[in-house]
């Protein structure tokens, strides 16, 4: 089988976050574009609200819709993790996925001749994919979305499982680099981040597994892993992780999102940014996972203001706003009227990265928004919440491309001077530093034809292996 033949039929499984969904469709229209057949499974809601499939690869790339089975304590109308009101929901979502997505992977896999896939490309989520798949005779793939440091601090295949050496049963051991790293380094979590991710990582929840078992099985079931990343980012990571998961590791580029052409009513915020010097505006946004409480808001809200920068904020309520809180301090939005927008529902973060006037960009350190800031050539402040987004901000700042806002190393508290002097240092006193910085990434992030190629090699891998 010719990875460049069109032959190959590759059914694509990605978690109920908005986080995982974008890129795996974006992954998808890439493998189409190649002339491969794609199958996405997503369901009503969220196929509605995030996939647009262009018409030129309407023949090549179907969506499949799987509707969630109702379970207890999940809300109406909940099909990703933005819906739930607390993340406390989140095992009543991963059971719903589980029971729904692999019945209905099941069922593709039964479909005869040319329509049962070739290769079933899965998150992490999908730990019984690999088993269905193998009863089936189809490979797996696992797709990381998470960078190569993040998952060789994550550890081998047995310890994401709760087995052997490097076994996490503890928080501490999220704060050290283990022995295997060959090199120098200081990717590793802070103890405030260690204590607040053990437990829902490494612990069973309701849904019966933890969420580093649904990784390690995905691993340990796929016969290839795709990484999102390069070797150009990531050249002494990705050979770790090729030892540590003792099968190929492919990096599969990073495919940041195009700027939408649709700007969803934002033409007033565009002409505002028209108006901005070039490279004086933050953007300020902190993805579709965190759950941010009024207080650390309102801490945001004054560092923008005492940062003296125009800003761009695409705020979203605080988790605690049924108790009457905005997250906004009195009065904020009347000091800054003129020099900052606060946004609240949708913003176009793709095409407001991409303006001109945006050359700062105050993140959580999600690996989506990392590519997409520095598929713009945007320098980044960096507010790590949760997830790998501490093992991110560490290994930017390391590679001396943005800096980290200061904390509290107990609890992990910052104050509106740590966030304005972390914007101050990377748009104004050091932004010519930073800036050629990230120019010279923007050539790796944002090189369409690097990318492609990435997607290329990815696809003639799996091609060879089914071959064999």
């Amino acid at each position: 089988m010719d990875g460049s033949s069109g032959s190959m039929h590759i059914l694509m499984v990605p978690w109920l976050a908005f986080g995982h969904i974008l890129p795996f469709t974006e992954l998808a229209k890439r493998i189409a574009r190649q002339g491969h057949r794609v199958t996405l499974l997503s369901t009503p809601r969220n196929t509605r609200r995030l996939i647009r499939i262009p018409r030129e690869l309407a023949g090549l790339l179907r969506v499949v819709d799987v509707a969630l089975p109702r379970v207890a304590g999940l809300p109406e109308d909940a099909e990703a993790s933005i819906d739930l009101p607390s993340d406390g929901l989140r095992p009543s979502l991963r059971i719903a996925y589980d029971t729904a997505f692999a019945d209905k992977l099941s069922d593709i896999l039964q479909e005869p001749g040319p329509e049962k896939p070739d290769w079933v490309v899965i998150d992490y989520a999908a730990h019984w994919a690999p088993a269905a798949a193998a009863r089936h005779g189809v490979p797996c793939a696992f797709l990381s979305l998470f960078g190569a440091a993040t998952l060789c601090i994550y550890g081998p295949i047995e310890a994401l499982m709760g087995r052997g050496k490097y076994a996490r049963t503890k928080p501490e051991h999220l704060t050290v680099v283990p022995d295997y790293v060959p090199f120098p380094t200081t990717v590793a979590y802070r103890g405030f981040e260690a204590r607040s991710f053990f437990r829902p990582t490494f612990v069973p929840d309701d849904s019966g597994v933890s969420e580093a078992y649904r990784f390690g099985k995905c691993v340990e079931g796929s016969q290839v892993v795709g990484i999102r990343t390069s070797a150009e980012f990531e050249p002494e990571w990705l050979p770790v992780l090729g030892e540590l998961y003792q099968r190929p590791v492919v990096p599969v580029g990073l495919f940041p999102p195009p700027p939408t052409q649709d700007v969803g009513g934002h033409e007033a915020t565009l002409q505002w940014l028209d108006r901005q010097a070039p490279g004086s505006v933050v953007y300020a946004a902190f993805g579709s996972e965190a759950k941010l409480t009024s207080a650390q808001l309102q801490t945001i809200a004054l560092g923008l203001e005492a940062s003296g920068l125009p800003f761009f904020w695409a705020f979203r309520p605080p988790v605690d706003a049924d108790e009457g809180k905005t997250g906004l301090p009195e009065g904020f939005e009347e000091r800054v009227d003129g020099r900052g927008l606060v946004c609240r529902g949708w913003a176009p973060q793709a095409r407001l990265l991409a303006h001109e006037s945006v050359g700062g960009f105050l993140t959580h350190a999600g690996w989506n928004s990392i590519t997409e800031g520095l598929a713009h050539g945007v320098r980044l402040v960096l507010l790590p919440l949760m997830f790998d987004q501490g093992l991110n901000a560490r290994l930017l700042v390391e590679k001396k491309v943005s800096v980290e806002v200061a904390r509290d190393e107990e609890d992990g508290s910052f104050e509106p001077k740590d966030i304005a002097a972390a914007l101050r240092r990377v748009v104004v006193e050091e932004g010519d530093v930073f800036g050629d910085k990230v120019k010279q990434l923007a050539k790796v992030f944002g090189n369409d034809e690097v990318n492609d190629q990435c997607v290329r090699d990815f696809l003639r891998c799996l091609s060879e292996y089914s071959g064999q």
